[in-house]
């Protein structure tokens, strides 16, 4: 059986931006491409500040082996080789 609610769930994405989660009725191109944006400022900002911090607290003494998660899993869903944008692009 083929609810249609049902095929609408399995066929979704959900983008975390630094903003938070945006649910529209329906997104388009343009906001996956501000979506993307978002998420690339992200892992730039966090990156740099992570970095940083985590090399001044082990220089001080501070902290040992400090890790961080990153959001490259989406970056590559939806901008990598085989990703969203590069299979549109086919």
């Amino acid at each position: 059986g083929g609810d249609a609610s049902q095929e609408e769930t399995l066929g979704m994405i959900g983008v975390l931006d630094i903003f938070g989660f945006e649910a529209f009725e329906k997104n388009g191109f343009e906001q996956l491409s501000i979506n993307y944006a978002n998420e690339r400022l992200q892992y730039m900002f966090a990156s740099n500040v992570f970095v940083t911090l985590i090399d001044e607290y082990e220089r001080e003494g501070l902290a040992e082996n400090v890790s961080y998660e990153t959001n490259t899993d989406v970056l590559d869903l939806i901008g990598g080789k085989v990703g969203i944008l590069a299979t549109l692009n086919e």
